[in-house]
């Protein structure tokens, strides 16, 4: 029978960063997202993944920037109110079908298992930590412009993170 495991909000976070003017990252963040697991045991080998984020909660640090990001020129936020993320294994890494901006897309996430263990409260945690990169036009994020020196104003690469815990049932 398998476990389920629930994510610990406030011990978890979904971040990206994406060049720039092509010198430096702009970094952001997710706020609103859950995510839960179902494994046939603590080696979650053979696990279950299931998770989403509320594309409203896009958070750069700067207001018109994330009002351009939720708008139809990026994330449609209004049409697509959530990224979901679906995979069947978790093994050294996860593969699942990513949807965002109402695409679906295969990707593969590189997964670091941190480990289990237990709070001073009693309750057995889990922690994960992945990266990956995934192509802006792969889920028609193509709104860019074109830079006078050459090349363009954001890139077409954007690294996504996080660092999620969650919490044996």
């Amino acid at each position: 029978m398998a476990t389920k495991w629930l994510l610990d909000p406030t011990h978890s976070e979904i971040t990206f960063k994406v060049k720039h003017l092509m010198i430096s990252n702009v970094k952001g963040e997710f706020t609103t997202f859950n995510a839960e697991i179902d494994a046939e045991d603590d080696t979650f080998a053979s696990a279950k993944v299931s998770a989403f984020i509320d594309t409203d909660s896009i958070f750069t640090n700067n207001t018109d920037r994330d009002n351009h990001l939720k708008s139809a020129d990026f994330f449609n936020a209004e049409a697509n109110p959530k990224i979901t993320f679906e995979a069947s294994t978790l093994n050294g890494n996860v593969t699942g079908n990513l949807t965002l901006n109402g695409i679906t897309k295969e990707i593969t996430l590189d997964v670091d298992f941190g480990g289990i263990n237990s709070d001073p409260w009693g309750n057995t945690k889990a922690g994960f930590s992945f990266e990956g990169k995934i192509k802006r036009s792969d889920f028609g994020l193509t709104w860019n412009a074109a830079l006078e020196t050459g090349g363009v104003m954001v890139s077409e690469e954007v690294k996504i993170a996080g660092e999620l815990q969650f919490v044996k049932q």
